[in-house]
């Protein structure tokens, strides 16, 4: 899926544009002088054959831009001789009356420099100071006006100059802002990657331990434990994803996707909390196939969930969907305590909370909708809200385009949705991993699932055919990343082994870096669910076919 991005801003598209507007301008006024101060047949003509030359030059220079875009030395040089030249001509011919005109002579002085930078600038200004002396020496007015011709010149190096210590004031502050926010992303990126494996390891430890034998104080302290990393997890993927999408680095990738699967599948991985809220998740959703990236519009979807859960807790939530106009949309319904008129135009915008007198502390900061709405306006989908006060809202995710499935994926999709609880029994797991709590914590949760698992810290050295999946971290030190280790590993057994990359970086440039779309890039903190829907995934629909 092409994702439309904004234009880049072309400083000699701007100029040229701006040329035909103001010399537009400017040659009614010169007509009206002409015409009113009875200038002679001859000047008459002379301005009569310029004006539509001089029009029709500027467009073919905008048409230049346009066809050429670009830095062209050589074409902003002959643009600029044209307007001065132009302008001189017609302060030449038109005497006195025409020298309003020399506003034309800043505005060209100016343009250049804000445009193209000092360089410029400096040019632009020897050349109206080059025009005004040429002025000077055929127009009988300002010989007779020499304080005129002084105040003229006078002006003409002091604006560009101050112009030019403005522009170079912008540019130390845009250097300094591209630092900062150089700095910060570093920062984030690097605190991101630290903060995201503690995280990822308490959730696969509790996810173990909830599986263990527990008195009923410790199950409630686990799920103490779980619920606080949860609200962790939500509020750290919502800072993320912003940060994210502010950095445009989120670019959509379309696939063949059952949209009863996915949406079964988010509210699977919301069903502690769902518990903890004391709010019953209903799905009802066709198996109907949409064209859309699953990763982008299951972060939706647990967006909308996740503010059902805070603001109506303690009822029920419906997921669904309805056909419109040709497309699909998903809704989500609840039973809440509803939004006010006067919200509903802002709830989506950043940190923008709806607080009542005597609120409960939500947790949160803002985030979710923003998101939602911005994914959507990427993958070219629509978000609508509806609420009423006292009986719940309704949020639609618009716009999905309907596809028909081939048969391979029908199959895929088939054996996913009928596989048993224990239908990772069997299944020869190599775990890498360089962080040692984690390799425990995914070791123990794999071996409650029934894989059989081979751990890690680096490259396993062996022949490569003692097990059917690899789960490997991308960042694995200096000496190798995961997608070295996949590629070693496949050409040591001879097999093309399925594999998956878990990682603590983003995401899209892990992507690039595994280079293959068959390899599922999995973010940190990984909820225990989705790595089980990946595992049963490539088990349904890979390994048969090795």
């Amino acid at each position: 899926m092409t994702v439309d991005t904004e234009k880049v801003y072309d400083p000699e598209r701007g100029q040229a544009w701006v040329r035909l507007l103001v010399s537009g301008t400017a040659m009614i006024y010169v007509l009206a002088v002409f015409f009113s101060a009875n200038a002679t047949e001859e000047t008459t003509r002379l301005i009569l054959y310029f004006i539509p030359v001089f029009m029709i030059v500027s467009l073919l220079l905008l048409g230049d831009v346009i066809q050429r875009p670009g830095v062209k030395p050589a074409r902003r040089l002959f643009a600029m001789l044209l307007d001065y030249f132009s302008i001189t001509l017609s302060m030449y011919l038109g005497g006195e009356a025409m020298l309003p005109v020399y506003g034309a002579v800043l505005w060209v002085t100016v343009g250049n420099g804000v445009r193209y930078g000092s360089f410029y600038l400096a040019i632009a200004t020897a050349m109206a100071l080059l025009s005004l002396l040429i002025l000077y020496q055929f127009s009988p007015y300002l010989h007779e006006e020499p304080y005129l011709l002084a105040t003229l010149l006078i002006t003409t190096l002091v604006v560009p100059a101050y112009v030019n210590s403005l522009l170079a004031q912008s540019r130390r502050a845009n250097e300094a802002e591209r630092a900062a926010n150089q700095a910060k992303s570093q920062f984030l990126a690097q605190a991101s990657h630290d903060l995201r494996q503690p995280i990822h390891s308490i959730g696969l430890f509790t996810a173990c331990l909830r599986d263990a034998d527990l008195a009923p104080a410790q199950r409630q302290m686990v799920d103490s434990i779980d619920k606080s990393l949860h609200s962790v997890a939500q509020l750290f993927r919502s800072i993320l994803d912003m940060y994210t999408l502010d950095g445009g680095r989120v670019t959509p990738r379309a696939e063949v996707v059952c949209l009863s699967e996915l949406l079964t599948s988010v509210a699977q991985q919301n069903s502690e909390a769902a518990r903890w809220a004391g709010v019953s998740i209903r799905v009802r959703a066709p198996r109907q196939h949409v064209l859309v990236d699953p990763g982008l519009l299951t972060t939706m979807v647990q967006n909308l969930l996740s503010n059902a859960l805070k603001y109506a807790s303690g009822r029920p939530v419906l997921i669904g969907c309805r056909r419109r106009a040709g497309t699909f949309a998903i809704e989500v319904y609840d039973r809440g305590r509803g939004i006010e008129p006067q919200h509903i135009a802002n709830v989506f915008d950043e940190f923008y909370r709806v607080r009542q007198v005597r609120d409960n502390d939500i947790e949160g900061v803002g985030l979710g909708l923003a998101i939602v709405r911005r994914l959507a306006r990427l993958m070219g989908l629509e978000v609508r809200m509806r609420s009423q006060v006292g009986k719940g809202t309704t949020v639609a995710i618009e716009g999905l385009l309907p596809v028909r499935p081939t048969a391979e994926e029908r199959s895929v999709s088939s054996r996913q949705a009928s596989g048993s609880p224990r239908m990772l029994d069997g299944l020869r797991v190599c775990l890498i991993e360089d962080d040692r709590s984690v390799l425990l914590a995914t070791a123990t949760l794999l071996r409650k699932w029934g894989c059989l698992v081979q751990t890690s810290l680096s490259i396993p050295q062996g022949d490569g055919g003692d097990f059917d999946l690899v789960i490997t971290d991308f960042d694995l030190g200096r000496e190798a990343s995961g997608a070295d280790c996949i590629q070693y590993l496949r050409e040591l057994s001879g097999q093309r082994i399925p594999a998956i990359v878990v990682t603590g970086h983003e995401v899209k440039r892990v992507q690039e870096a595994v280079d293959d779309p068959d390899i599922p890039v999995l973010s940190k903190p990984l909820h225990p669910a989705e790595l089980r829907s990946t595992l049963v995934a490539l088990k349904a629909g890979l390994l048969p076919g090795r």
